[in-house]
């Protein structure tokens, strides 16, 4: 988990038992932490064009106190709606939510600092409630705000990211953007993992880097980003730090036959592809709604 030590071992005592993919300690410098890539006649079909990059920055992404995160939006939401941050479940204040644990709907006046293209903070927005945090299966947490998409945008100049409602593709070119560190990881998605397993937590279906991105401590719940539409596709999570097997810090890659792979100095995320679903209207959570497969309580 992408989390510097002194954050680490804070919501250890908070959380009662193990430790969290990728996050760091407030003035912290990073420490050990957690919270990839024959010639044919004039006849043959043309080669499709490779897709034209885009400049990611930081514009959107927020610095909690622990951890990164983004404003983000989903492709129905209005710039009515109540704007929402996204980062990991395990950099929540109160500790690493237990297995099977699932979060809604609860109260919350949680700040981020919002940064411009630059990393600079432009200003400080605040949480209405948590709307959903968990670590099984995934490991998110998506607040709501006080504040709308267009106030942010008209008091301050930035515009949300915008959560790409289908799945990446291996290969594709990503950013990990930290608003912790103010500071851009690009690499490539090399794959794809059935199951990622560290300590007590299981996540399904995450996202490989290729070794480019060495994202560290405090990059916990930073946006993964699509060069190509600059569409959030993921949420930055974990890594194995030191080689061990399935443990805190070093997750290990478990096959649909039960194959364990571990893979050091390798990192990883979690899809996001699938979340719009479950906020339909008004950026409102409804774990009912149909194509929701977000865990429940």
């Amino acid at each position: 988990m992408r989390k510097p030590l002194v954050a680490a071992l804070f919501a250890l005592t908070l959380a009662g038992a193990g430790a969290a993919p990728a996050v760091a300690a407030p003035d912290a410098a990073p420490a050990a932490t957690v919270g990839k890539i024959a010639t044919t006649p004039a006849t043959a079909t043309p080669k499709a064009e490779t897709p034209t990059l885009k400049a990611v920055t930081l514009a959107g992404t927020v610095a909690l106190s622990n951890c990164s995160g983004s404003v983000i939006r989903f492709p129905n939401s209005l710039d009515t709606d109540p704007a929402l941050v996204m980062s990991n479940g395990h950099c929540l204040t109160s500790g690493f939510p237990a297995p099977g644990q699932v979060i809604v709907n609860q109260a919350s006046s949680r700040t981020f600092g919002l940064l411009n293209a630059s990393g600079t903070q432009v200003a400080t927005l605040r949480a209405s409630k948590l709307a959903y945090a968990t670590m099984t299966d995934t490991d998110v947490s998506i607040y709501q705000l006080t504040s709308t998409y267009a106030t942010i945008r008209n008091n301050y100049g930035i515009a949300p990211l915008t959560v790409q409602s289908t799945r990446p593709a291996a290969g594709t070119a990503i950013t990990v953007a930290s608003g912790y560190w103010k500071r851009l990881y690009s690499c490539n998605i090399d794959g794809f993992v059935y199951q990622l397993k560290e300590g007590d937590w299981t996540w399904k279906d995450s996202v490989r880097y290729t070794s480019a991105c060495q994202t560290i401590g405090g990059t916990s719940g930073s946006p993964v980003v699509d060069q190509a539409t600059g569409n959030v596709v993921a949420v930055n999570n974990t890594g194995n730090e030191d080689g061990a097997r399935c443990t805190v810090n070093n997750p290990c890659e478990v096959s649909s036959t039960g194959a364990v792979t571990v893979r050091q100095g390798i990192n990883y995320g979690q899809q996001t592809y699938h979340m719009a679903a479950c906020f339909p209207t008004g950026n409102q959570l409804n774990l009912n709604a149909s194509g929701c497969i977000l865990p429940k309580p």
